[in-house]
C-alpha cells in the first residue's frame, strides 16, 4: 500500500481529531496549525474524508470537524485505501512470470496492509500519549 502527501495529511488530521474530546468540533485552522498542514489543502482533504464517512462537520461559530465514528473503529488502512485508491504495484501475469521478486513483493504488501488494517486511531493516540509522558529529558552536561 502506497501513501501520498494527501494520505499522510489525512492520517494526521484524523489523528488530531482522535486526540480531541469526543463530539467536540475542531476548526480547520487549529488542525492545520497543530499538524503543520496547509489549510487550503486540509479543507480539500477533510471534504473527501467527510464523503468517506470518516469525519462530519458542524457549521456556525462553534463549528468545525469531528470524527464520524469512534477512533477505535477507524483503521489507518481503510483511510489510506479510501484516499489513495488502488495504487498497488502493477503486477501483470507476464511480469509475474519474469520477476523473481513478485511473490516477495506480494507478501510485503500483505504484511503492510495487515499492520495498517489492525492499527486504529485510538491505539495510536494512546501510544503517542504514553511516549510523550514517559519521556524525561536529561539535562546533564
Amino acid at each position: 500500500m502506497q501513501s501520498s502527501v494527501k494520505g499522510e495529511y489525512a492520517l494526521r488530521a484524523i489523528f488530531d481529531l482522535a486526540e480531541q474530546p469526543p463530539g467536540t468540533p475542531i476548526r480547520i485552522a487549529d488542525i492545520a496549525q497543530r499538524q503543520d498542514i496547509p489549510q487550503k489543502f486540509l479543507e480539500l482533504i477533510l471534504a473527501a474524508l467527510k464523503q468517506g464517512g470518516f469525519v462530519e462537520s458542524r457549521r456556525g461559530a462553534e463549528g468545525g470537524y469531528m470524527l464520524a465514528r469512534a477512533p477505535e473503529l477507524i483503521s489507518v488502512g481503510e483511510v489510506l485505501r479510501f484516499l489513495e485508491g488502488a495504487k498497488q504495484r502493477k503486477n501483470t501475469q507476464r511480469a509475474a512470470r519474469h520477476d523473481p521478486f513478485h511473490g516477495l513483493w506480494e507478501q510485503v504488501d500483505g504484511a503492510i496492509a495487515g499492520i495498517l488494517d489492525t492499527t486504529n486511531f485510538a491505539s495510536l493516540v494512546r501510544e503517542w500519549r504514553e511516549r510523550r509522558t514517559s519521556y524525561v529529558p536529561d539535562w546533564q552536561i
